[in-house]
Protein backbone atom coordinates (compact mmCIF):
# COMPACT_ATOMS: atom_id res chain seq x y z
CA UNK A 1 0.00 0.00 0.00
CA UNK A 2 1.31 3.42 -1.00
CA UNK A 3 0.16 6.98 -0.33
CA UNK A 4 -1.29 8.54 -3.48
CA UNK A 5 1.39 11.22 -3.92
CA UNK A 6 4.16 8.63 -3.65
CA UNK A 7 2.36 6.36 -6.10
CA UNK A 8 1.93 9.26 -8.55
CA UNK A 9 5.57 10.34 -8.27
CA UNK A 10 6.81 6.80 -8.88
CA UNK A 11 4.41 6.21 -11.78
CA UNK A 12 5.33 9.46 -13.55
CA UNK A 13 9.06 8.91 -13.06
CA UNK A 14 8.73 5.51 -14.74
CA UNK A 15 6.51 6.89 -17.50
CA UNK A 16 8.83 9.75 -18.48
CA UNK A 17 11.90 7.48 -18.28
CA UNK A 18 10.48 4.91 -20.72
CA UNK A 19 8.04 6.71 -23.00
CA UNK A 20 7.91 9.56 -25.47
CA UNK A 21 5.05 11.50 -23.84
CA UNK A 22 4.34 13.43 -27.02
CA UNK A 23 2.87 10.30 -28.53
CA UNK A 24 0.19 10.52 -25.84
CA UNK A 25 -0.52 14.25 -25.68
CA UNK A 26 0.38 17.57 -27.30
CA UNK A 27 1.53 20.66 -25.40
CA UNK A 28 1.34 24.30 -26.44
CA UNK A 29 4.93 24.58 -27.80
CA UNK A 30 4.23 21.63 -30.11
CA UNK A 31 0.98 23.23 -31.31
CA UNK A 32 2.51 26.54 -32.42
CA UNK A 33 6.04 27.89 -32.64
CA UNK A 34 4.63 31.30 -31.72
CA UNK A 35 4.01 30.07 -28.17
CA UNK A 36 7.72 29.61 -27.47
CA UNK A 37 8.68 32.72 -29.40
CA UNK A 38 6.50 35.07 -27.41
CA UNK A 39 7.47 33.45 -24.11
CA UNK A 40 11.10 34.06 -25.04
CA UNK A 41 10.29 37.69 -25.73
CA UNK A 42 8.37 37.84 -22.43
CA UNK A 43 11.61 36.79 -20.73
CA UNK A 44 13.60 39.41 -22.66
CA UNK A 45 11.25 42.25 -21.70
CA UNK A 46 11.16 41.05 -18.09
CA UNK A 47 14.97 41.03 -18.08
CA UNK A 48 14.90 44.71 -19.04
CA UNK A 49 12.41 45.44 -16.26
CA UNK A 50 14.55 43.81 -13.55
CA UNK A 51 17.66 45.79 -14.47
CA UNK A 52 19.35 43.74 -17.22
CA UNK A 53 21.45 41.49 -14.94
CA UNK A 54 24.41 39.94 -16.79
CA UNK A 55 24.67 37.02 -16.62
CA UNK A 56 21.08 35.92 -16.14
CA UNK A 57 19.97 32.30 -15.96
CA UNK A 58 17.17 31.29 -18.30
CA UNK A 59 15.72 28.18 -16.69
CA UNK A 60 12.99 25.89 -17.98
CA UNK A 61 11.27 23.41 -15.69
CA UNK A 62 10.17 20.28 -17.56
CA UNK A 63 11.40 21.23 -21.05
CA UNK A 64 9.91 18.25 -22.88
CA UNK A 65 11.59 17.87 -26.26
CA UNK A 66 13.17 21.33 -25.91
CA UNK A 67 10.80 22.88 -28.45
CA UNK A 68 9.67 25.82 -26.31
CA UNK A 69 13.15 26.97 -25.35
CA UNK A 70 14.50 26.46 -28.89
CA UNK A 71 11.76 28.72 -30.25
CA UNK A 72 12.41 31.21 -27.43
CA UNK A 73 16.14 31.35 -28.16
CA UNK A 74 15.59 31.83 -31.89
CA UNK A 75 13.21 34.74 -31.27
CA UNK A 76 15.43 36.47 -28.71
CA UNK A 77 18.52 36.12 -30.91
CA UNK A 78 16.69 38.00 -33.66
CA UNK A 79 14.85 40.63 -31.59
CA UNK A 80 16.73 40.94 -28.26
CA UNK A 81 20.41 40.11 -28.96
CA UNK A 82 21.63 41.74 -25.73
CA UNK A 83 19.42 39.44 -23.68
CA UNK A 84 20.46 36.45 -25.75
CA UNK A 85 24.11 37.27 -25.11
CA UNK A 86 23.56 37.65 -21.35
CA UNK A 87 21.59 34.48 -20.74
CA UNK A 88 22.90 31.13 -19.59
CA UNK A 89 20.57 28.23 -20.30
CA UNK A 90 19.68 25.76 -17.54
CA UNK A 91 17.13 22.94 -17.86
CA UNK A 92 15.51 21.09 -14.96
CA UNK A 93 14.80 17.60 -16.28
CA UNK A 94 14.96 14.25 -14.49
CA UNK A 95 14.13 11.95 -17.44
CA UNK A 96 17.23 10.55 -19.21
CA UNK A 97 15.12 9.89 -22.31
CA UNK A 98 13.93 13.50 -22.55
CA UNK A 99 17.40 14.83 -21.75
CA UNK A 100 18.75 12.96 -24.76
CA UNK A 101 16.16 14.66 -26.99
CA UNK A 102 16.95 18.06 -25.50
CA UNK A 103 20.72 17.71 -25.95
CA UNK A 104 20.28 17.28 -29.69
CA UNK A 105 18.31 20.52 -29.92
CA UNK A 106 19.98 22.60 -27.19
CA UNK A 107 23.74 22.05 -27.12
CA UNK A 108 25.51 24.07 -24.46
CA UNK A 109 22.72 23.94 -21.88
CA UNK A 110 23.30 22.79 -18.30
CA UNK A 111 20.97 20.11 -16.96
CA UNK A 112 19.71 19.61 -13.40
CA UNK A 113 17.70 16.88 -11.71
CA UNK A 114 15.98 19.48 -9.50
CA UNK A 115 16.02 23.22 -8.95
CA UNK A 116 18.36 22.76 -5.97
CA UNK A 117 21.52 22.67 -8.12
CA UNK A 118 20.61 25.70 -10.26
CA UNK A 119 23.11 28.44 -9.26
CA UNK A 120 21.98 31.16 -6.89
CA UNK A 121 22.00 34.02 -9.43
CA UNK A 122 19.49 36.27 -11.18
CA UNK A 123 17.10 34.03 -13.08
CA UNK A 124 14.08 33.87 -15.34
CA UNK A 125 12.04 30.67 -15.24
CA UNK A 126 9.63 29.29 -17.84
CA UNK A 127 7.43 26.34 -16.92
CA UNK A 128 4.68 25.07 -19.21
CA UNK A 129 2.53 22.16 -17.98
CA UNK A 130 5.00 21.37 -15.23
CA UNK A 131 2.96 21.83 -12.07
CA UNK A 132 0.13 19.54 -13.20
CA UNK A 133 2.43 16.50 -13.10
CA UNK A 134 3.61 17.09 -9.52
CA UNK A 135 2.18 14.50 -7.12
CA UNK A 136 -0.95 15.20 -5.10
CA UNK A 137 -2.47 13.84 -1.91
CA UNK A 138 -6.22 13.30 -1.73
CA UNK A 139 -8.39 13.55 1.37
CA UNK A 140 -12.03 12.49 1.50
CA UNK A 141 -14.56 13.69 4.05
CA UNK A 142 -17.07 11.03 4.98
CA UNK A 143 -19.73 11.28 7.69
CA UNK A 144 -17.97 14.18 9.37
CA UNK A 145 -14.53 12.53 9.46
CA UNK A 146 -11.50 12.62 7.15
CA UNK A 147 -9.85 9.80 5.24
CA UNK A 148 -6.69 9.88 3.12
CA UNK A 149 -6.39 7.91 -0.10
CA UNK A 150 -3.70 5.28 -0.53
CA UNK A 151 -3.24 2.91 -3.48
CA UNK A 152 -3.11 -0.88 -3.25
CA UNK A 153 -3.59 -3.44 -6.02
CA UNK A 154 -4.90 -0.88 -8.50
CA UNK A 155 -7.56 0.62 -6.27
CA UNK A 156 -7.98 3.29 -3.63
CA UNK A 157 -7.80 2.37 0.03
CA UNK A 158 -8.96 5.03 2.48
CA UNK A 159 -7.20 5.41 5.83
CA UNK A 160 -8.54 7.51 8.68
CA UNK A 161 -6.72 10.84 8.74
CA UNK A 162 -6.41 14.25 10.31
CA UNK A 163 -7.97 17.07 8.25
CA UNK A 164 -5.87 17.97 5.20
CA UNK A 165 -3.20 20.68 5.40
CA UNK A 166 -4.42 24.23 4.63
CA UNK A 167 -6.80 23.84 1.71
CA UNK A 168 -10.34 24.83 0.69
CA UNK A 169 -12.28 22.83 3.27
CA UNK A 170 -15.91 22.29 2.28
CA UNK A 171 -18.52 23.59 4.65
CA UNK A 172 -21.49 21.72 6.09
CA UNK A 173 -22.50 18.09 5.93
CA UNK A 174 -23.76 16.03 3.04
CA UNK A 175 -22.14 13.89 0.38
CA UNK A 176 -18.50 12.89 0.53
CA UNK A 177 -16.08 15.37 -1.02
CA UNK A 178 -12.46 15.14 -2.14
CA UNK A 179 -9.80 17.73 -1.30
CA UNK A 180 -6.46 17.65 -3.14
CA UNK A 181 -3.21 18.99 -1.70
CA UNK A 182 -0.06 19.36 -3.80
CA UNK A 183 2.73 19.68 -1.26
CA UNK A 184 5.41 19.48 -3.96
CA UNK A 185 4.08 22.54 -5.79
CA UNK A 186 3.70 24.54 -2.56
CA UNK A 187 7.27 23.69 -1.60
CA UNK A 188 8.47 24.74 -5.07
CA UNK A 189 6.59 28.04 -4.81
CA UNK A 190 8.17 28.81 -1.43
CA UNK A 191 11.72 27.85 -2.44
CA UNK A 192 11.55 29.69 -5.74
CA UNK A 193 10.10 32.76 -4.06
CA UNK A 194 12.99 32.75 -1.57
CA UNK A 195 15.42 32.83 -4.50
CA UNK A 196 13.57 35.73 -6.07
CA UNK A 197 13.72 37.66 -2.82
CA UNK A 198 17.51 37.16 -2.73
CA UNK A 199 18.17 37.71 -6.46
CA UNK A 200 16.33 39.66 -9.17
CA UNK A 201 14.17 37.58 -11.43
CA UNK A 202 10.77 36.16 -12.28
CA UNK A 203 9.12 32.83 -13.02
CA UNK A 204 6.25 32.22 -15.44
CA UNK A 205 3.96 29.20 -15.09
CA UNK A 206 1.35 28.16 -17.63
CA UNK A 207 -0.84 25.25 -16.66
CA UNK A 208 -4.43 24.15 -16.28
CA UNK A 209 -6.83 24.36 -13.39
CA UNK A 210 -9.37 26.72 -11.80
CA UNK A 211 -8.39 30.21 -10.67
CA UNK A 212 -9.80 29.67 -7.17
CA UNK A 213 -9.19 26.65 -4.97
CA UNK A 214 -11.93 24.07 -5.37
CA UNK A 215 -12.72 20.68 -3.90
CA UNK A 216 -13.01 17.69 -6.22
CA UNK A 217 -11.12 14.76 -7.72
CA UNK A 218 -9.09 15.96 -10.73
CA UNK A 219 -6.58 13.09 -11.01
CA UNK A 220 -6.44 11.83 -14.58
CA UNK A 221 -4.33 9.64 -16.85
CA UNK A 222 -3.66 9.78 -20.58
CA UNK A 223 -2.23 7.03 -22.75
CA UNK A 224 -2.30 7.12 -26.52
CA UNK A 225 -4.30 10.33 -26.35
CA UNK A 226 -7.11 8.61 -24.46
CA UNK A 227 -8.17 8.69 -20.80
CA UNK A 228 -7.49 5.62 -18.70
CA UNK A 229 -7.73 4.50 -15.09
CA UNK A 230 -4.99 6.42 -13.23
CA UNK A 231 -4.37 3.48 -10.88
CA UNK A 232 -4.04 0.83 -13.59
CA UNK A 233 -0.61 -0.13 -14.96
CA UNK A 234 1.51 2.58 -13.28
CA UNK A 235 4.26 3.89 -15.52
CA UNK A 236 2.31 3.42 -18.77
CA UNK A 237 0.35 6.70 -18.67
CA UNK A 238 0.90 10.36 -17.83
CA UNK A 239 -0.75 11.21 -14.49
CA UNK A 240 -1.79 14.81 -13.88
CA UNK A 241 -4.12 16.86 -11.69
CA UNK A 242 -5.51 20.38 -11.81
CA UNK A 243 -3.18 23.05 -10.45
CA UNK A 244 -4.38 24.88 -7.34
CA UNK A 245 -3.31 28.34 -8.46
CA UNK A 246 -4.69 30.05 -5.36
CA UNK A 247 -2.64 27.85 -3.01
CA UNK A 248 0.48 28.20 -5.18
CA UNK A 249 0.06 31.97 -5.22
CA UNK A 250 -0.39 32.11 -1.44
CA UNK A 251 2.75 30.03 -0.82
CA UNK A 252 4.85 32.33 -3.01
CA UNK A 253 3.49 35.45 -1.35
CA UNK A 254 4.09 34.07 2.14
CA UNK A 255 7.74 33.55 1.13
CA UNK A 256 8.04 37.22 0.13
CA UNK A 257 7.65 37.22 -3.66
CA UNK A 258 5.37 39.39 -5.76
CA UNK A 259 2.71 37.47 -7.66
CA UNK A 260 0.92 38.32 -10.91
CA UNK A 261 -2.17 36.47 -12.08
CA UNK A 262 -3.48 33.93 -12.60
CA UNK A 263 -5.09 35.13 -15.82
CA UNK A 264 -6.60 32.99 -18.59
CA UNK A 265 -3.96 31.75 -21.01
CA UNK A 266 -5.91 33.12 -23.99
CA UNK A 267 -5.92 36.65 -22.58
CA UNK A 268 -2.25 36.42 -21.57
CA UNK A 269 -1.09 35.23 -24.99
CA UNK A 270 -3.28 37.77 -26.79
CA UNK A 271 -1.78 40.56 -24.66
CA UNK A 272 1.68 39.39 -25.74
CA UNK A 273 0.78 39.52 -29.44
CA UNK A 274 -0.11 35.91 -30.26
CA UNK A 275 -2.43 36.78 -33.13
CA UNK A 276 -0.31 39.61 -34.56
CA UNK A 277 2.78 37.38 -34.66
CA UNK A 278 0.77 34.51 -36.15
CA UNK A 279 -0.66 36.76 -38.87
CA UNK A 280 2.83 37.95 -39.82
CA UNK A 281 4.09 34.37 -39.89
CA UNK A 282 1.17 33.28 -42.08
CA UNK A 283 1.80 35.94 -44.73
CA UNK A 284 3.31 34.52 -47.87
CA UNK A 285 2.60 30.93 -46.80
CA UNK A 286 0.57 28.55 -48.87
CA UNK A 287 -3.13 28.72 -47.93
CA UNK A 288 -3.12 25.38 -46.12
CA UNK A 289 -0.05 26.31 -44.07
CA UNK A 290 -1.42 29.78 -43.26
CA UNK A 291 -4.73 28.27 -42.15
CA UNK A 292 -2.91 25.75 -39.93
CA UNK A 293 -0.93 28.52 -38.22
CA UNK A 294 -4.07 30.53 -37.50
CA UNK A 295 -5.93 27.43 -36.30
CA UNK A 296 -3.07 26.64 -33.89
CA UNK A 297 -3.24 30.14 -32.38
CA UNK A 298 -7.00 29.83 -31.96
CA UNK A 299 -6.57 26.47 -30.24
CA UNK A 300 -4.22 28.05 -27.69
CA UNK A 301 -6.37 31.09 -27.00
CA UNK A 302 -10.07 30.47 -27.57
CA UNK A 303 -12.05 30.18 -24.30
CA UNK A 304 -13.79 26.95 -25.27
CA UNK A 305 -10.46 25.29 -26.06
CA UNK A 306 -7.23 25.97 -24.11
CA UNK A 307 -7.73 29.69 -23.54
CA UNK A 308 -9.79 29.58 -20.36
CA UNK A 309 -8.93 26.33 -18.58
CA UNK A 310 -5.22 27.08 -18.88
CA UNK A 311 -3.89 29.96 -16.79
CA UNK A 312 -0.74 32.08 -16.61
CA UNK A 313 0.79 33.03 -13.26
CA UNK A 314 4.09 34.74 -12.53
CA UNK A 315 6.07 35.23 -9.34
CA UNK A 316 8.81 37.82 -9.17
CA UNK A 317 11.21 39.70 -6.97
CA UNK A 318 9.36 42.03 -4.58
CA UNK A 319 10.53 45.22 -6.34
CA UNK A 320 9.65 44.04 -9.86
CA UNK A 321 7.21 46.25 -11.78
CA UNK A 322 4.14 44.93 -13.59
CA UNK A 323 5.19 42.05 -15.80
CA UNK A 324 4.30 41.72 -19.49
CA UNK A 325 0.90 40.19 -20.11
CA UNK A 326 -0.32 40.96 -16.58
CA UNK A 327 -0.66 44.72 -16.79
CA UNK A 328 -3.97 46.01 -15.40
Amino acid sequence: MERLDRFMARANAAYYARHDPFRDFTTSPEISQVFGEILGLWAAVTWELIGRPDPVLLVEFGPGRGTLIADALRATAAVAPSFRAALQLHLVESSPRLRAMQKKLLPGATWHETMDTVPQEPLLVLANEFLDALPIRQFVRRQGGWMERFVADGRFVEIESEPPPPAPLPQGEGESVVVEVNEASLDLAARLAARLVAHPGAALFLDYGPEASAAGDSLQALSGGRPMDPLAAPGTADLTAHVDFAAFKMAARHAGAAVWGPVPQGLFLANLGLFQRTDRLARGQRPARAAALIEAARRLAEPNRMGRLFKALAIASPAAPALPGFEP
